[in-house]
């Protein structure tokens, strides 16, 4: 749990924060890469994502899902088609390798090669990204220009061997970037999104998923849950930090942890998923998955628990740590600014 407007000893957040929102910043974002290429490789790649692959064209690019065969989350990735029969497919850090794997394990009879790409990306976001990535993408190690937008964020990713934009372009901090993404719901991989998500939790479906294409692993869940119109038991909502609960600990401007549960009259209805200060609201704001009993406008407790030590004064395994805060939160629609 953190207190304050932003990172202790950060100067520059402030501006950073600016730069993303109004004008054009450089996030170190790091992205596993994968090309996909082969006489099958569109046809293959159609029937393993939720995206209409087909239909992009070379030079395009579109987000799409890789789910198990009961409609599960297994990925969020962006596939770019940099060729009639090569596209290259990027993921969040960490989950290349299991892309691949996935794939593979579909890969039959099939003229098709998979393989990692060390790759590098370079994420411009702000409003006025699209005009300074123009000269940067045609530059030689720019493979790829795709364009970014999500609740209301907008910029450009470069993906290549080594692509890069001028020094004038303002380099902006980890934590920034985060307070942006949070305010915006944006999820990511490891922390709004795991092999437990079902996309409509995530409202994912509108930017990933095509309706009208072939048959795709996964369509099934898909297809059922959106003829009940997409009725699930948990939502991913926002919640603007308030005051403590009268006599408990806590800072206003507590930051709450992930994992950090949620509850209504003292019940659990849900858990943090990410969080950050929001110098748009002037508060602390999380990520949280929520029970749909739980309607916006809504008032939770979010209990905050101090460190969990990993073993016990016996040797054995350590209960939950303590409750040290219980902050007060409004559930908000996403997104928050």
């Amino acid at each position: 749990m953190s207190d304050g407007p932003g990172p202790a000893g950060d100067p520059g957040f402030d501006e950073d924060y600016r730069a993303l929102r109004s004008g054009v910043g450089v996030v170190a974002q790091g992205r596993d890469v994968l090309r996909v290429s082969g006489a099958d490789a569109v046809e293959f790649v159609q029937g393993q994502l939720s995206q209409d692959i087909a239909a992009i064209a070379v030079g395009g690019s579109a987000d799409s899902l890789i789910l198990t065969p009961q409609g599960k989350l297994d990925a969020l990735v962006r596939v770019s088609r940099t060729g009639p029969d090569e596209l290259v497919i990027d993921v969040h850090p960490g989950f290349g390798e299991m892309v691949a794997a996935r794939l593979a394990r579909f890969k039959l009879r099939v003229k098709v090669a998979i393989e990692p790409l060390a790759w590098n990306m370079v994420a411009l976001r702000g409003p006025q990204a699209a005009s300074v990535a123009e000269e940067a993408r045609r530059a030689p190690g720019t493979a790829v220009a795709a364009p970014f937008s999500w609740n209301g964020v907008s910029g450009v990713d470069l993906l290549g061997e080594s692509p890069a934009v001028g020094g004038e372009v303002r380099p902006c901090s980890a934590p920034a970037w985060e307070s942006v993404r949070v305010e915006a719901g944006i999820p990511v991989m490891g922390a709004e999104l795991d092999d437990r998500t079902i996309p409509a939790e995530a409202d994912l479906l509108d930017r990933a998923v095509s309706f009208t294409k072939g048959c795709y692993t996964g369509q099934e869940l898909v297809a059922r849950l959106d003829s009940r119109g997409n009725r699930v038991a948990r939502r991913l909502r926002g919640l603007v930090v308030g005051l403590p609960s009268p006599g408990v600990a806590g800072s206003t401007s507590s930051t709450p942890a992930p994992g950090s549960e949620i509850a209504i009259e003292g019940k659990v209805v849900g858990a943090v998923t990410s969080s950050a200060w929001s110098p748009g609201l002037a508060r602390p704001v999380a990520l949280a998955y929520l029970h749909r009993s739980v309607e916006p406008s809504s008032i939770v407790e979010v209990r905050v628990r101090g460190p969990v030590p990993l073993l016990d004064s016996g040797g054995a395994e350590a209960r939950d740590a303590p409750v040290t805060a219980v902050l007060s939160a409004e559930v908000r629609v996403l997104p928050l600014v």
